[in-house]
């Protein structure tokens, strides 16, 4: 069996998850790539990463995946939870059914994936998992209240799993990024103008989209700053509870945290023109 750290990323065929599989593989980690899209991960396979077909709302693909990776390699040291979406749009327009699946890849099947390795790690004596959350956790923006739903779900669960499982050795870590350059941006657009491109939210979308395309994410870091920052944590002995990235996401977490819900709400109205 392999002495190198074993880490099972999802979410890994773009963005942080690809960027995640990427430094790990060229820092020494056994990394297995999970995704629907295994074609994107074929780069990695060159690296090093042993690739999976992984749809985090099937069960019995959750199932495969952690069966093969104990199989394979006796345990699992690190779960990295990446796979994730947003179901973009005014909540009075996005169907509750896509609401549900919002849940279903950036919770609830997470949540099952961890319980299915969680045993696997109690019984070596330790592990960690990293889930990625966001800014979006923190803060809520109009036109994107499922995603930080599922987002502000997944940070209470985080807090109540790092104190359950601390007495095992397992260590929880949130990961907060705030605006990176991913694809992840051009679902959410589709997803904005597909659900409130007409009707009474169609001005609101509009002016989203403008204020998106002219620049909101100008001078925005790569997905290989979160990289970093997740090897940052799994390198420390104790990892913060949370790290947010890039600084920029600091700034708006402490703001949310000092200004009156009143005085944030007028501010984000001005910035967005709603």
């Amino acid at each position: 069996m392999s002495m190198a750290k074993i880490a099972l990323i999802t979410g890994a065929s773009a963005g942080i998850g690809h960027a995640a599989a990427e430094l790990l593989l060229k820092s020494g980690y056994t990394v297995y790539s999970g995704a629907r899209r295994v074609e994107k991960m074929r780069d990695l396979e060159p690296l090093g990463a042993k690739v999976l077909s992984l749809d985090v709302t099937v069960e019995a693909s959750l199932k495969s995946a952690a069966e093969t990776i104990i199989k394979n390699e006796g345990r699992l040291d690190i779960l990295v939870n990446n796979a994730g979406f947003g179901a973009h749009g005014a909540v009075e327009d996005v169907p509750i059914q896509e609401a549900r699946r919002q849940f279903e890849v950036n919770l609830f099947g997470l949540a099952r994936l961890t319980q299915l390795v969680l045993p696997h790690m109690r019984a070596a004596g330790g592990g960690t998992i990293i889930n990625i959350s966001s800014i979006a956790g923190k803060i809520s923006m109009p036109a994107g209240g499922w995603y930080h739903a599922s987002k502000y779900a997944l940070e209470a669960y985080s807090d109540a799993l790092r104190l359950e499982v601390a007495q095992f050795g397992i260590k929880v870590v949130l990961i907060e990024p705030g605006p990176i350059r991913t694809e992840w941006d051009n679902t959410a657009l589709v997803n904005l103008k597909k659900y409130s491109g007409s009707g009474v939210y169609a001005p609101l979308v509009r002016r989203l989209t403008e204020k998106f395309r002219a620049g909101y994410r100008k001078g925005a870091p790569g997905p290989e700053v979160v990289a970093e920052v997740i090897l940052k944590a799994l390198g420390s002995a104790r990892p913060a509870a949370r790290y947010p990235v890039p600084f920029k996401a600091s700034i708006v977490i402490f703001l949310k945290w000092l200004l009156p819900d009143r005085v944030l709400d007028w501010v984000i109205r001005r910035v967005l023109g709603v």
